[in-house]
């Protein structure tokens, strides 16, 4: 068990549409929080894991998210251009799969930061993975223990760490940040085009292909121009 990833995807092309009137001009991923964009943020604690390539997909305002990568000169950031066609999320991870090859990687959303608990989230999720009985899995951040909107939660753990969904008007104790370990068997089958990765998630649970590791630290949604100030505060509290 375990694996030592060295490829990542940072999933940075939707719209942000809850975050306007700041995703008017600029891409959610290039939103600063406490002084660094949400890209970097995810940059920088991918590299810390000891990640040396990661793929950037960008559609909404795009070349502002190519501007960017190109400026980062101490990782190998290589940008994947979907202003040909949008894909969402599942979409944009079968057309990066031959990036990856055969090997799991890393696919991180661009709006997920996090204060570590007790080490690397990362790395943990990365001791966790057994490539005999997964094709994902998800870092899940405890509800209670969040900061920003978390709704009802997304998944239930069992003792082992396999997922299940949500139960309509039950309340779970785990929300998604956006951080998933995915082998790229997890795409087989995919459709073409446009879909969302909600497809293979409930995919790999009817298979019992799903699990999950609970992250250790703090969660901050950044969904909303408001959440930057709450994540902010938390963050000078910290003497971040």
């Amino acid at each position: 068990m375990g694996v030592q990833i060295r490829k990542a995807m940072i999933l940075a092309a939707g719209q942000g549409t809850r975050m306007r009137p700041l995703t008017l001009t600029k891409p959610k991923p290039l939103v600063e929080v406490a002084g660094r964009t949400l890209l970097d943020h995810c940059i920088d604690r991918l590299k810390a894991a000891g990640v040396t390539d990661i793929l950037v997909n960008a559609r909404y305002l795009g070349d502002q998210i190519v501007a960017h990568c190109e400026k980062r000169k101490d990782v190998r950031l290589t940008v994947q251009d979907e202003r040909d066609a949008e894909l969402d999320t599942g979409g944009a991870l079968v057309r990066a799969r031959p990036f990856f090859g055969e090997q799991p990687f890393i696919a991180f959303n661009a709006d997920s930061i996090w204060v570590e608990g007790m080490g690397s989230n990362l790395n943990r999720l990365m001791s966790f993975w057994d490539d005999g009985k997964m094709d994902c899995l998800m870092l899940l951040a405890p509800t209670w223990n969040t900061i920003g909107e978390v709704g009802r939660g997304d998944f239930n753990m069992d003792g082992v760490g396999r997922l299940r969904r949500r139960e309509i008007q039950r309340v779970t104790p785990f929300v998604w940040p956006g951080v998933q370990i995915v082998h790229p068997r997890f795409l087989d089958g995919a459709p073409a085009g446009k879909f969302s990765t909600n497809l293979l998630w409930d995919r790999a649970i009817e298979a019992g292909r799903l699990f999950g590791v609970r992250l250790d630290g703090r969660w901050m949604h950044i969904g909303t121009p408001d959440a930057i100030g709450e994540a902010e505060e938390y963050l000078r509290q910290l003497g971040r």
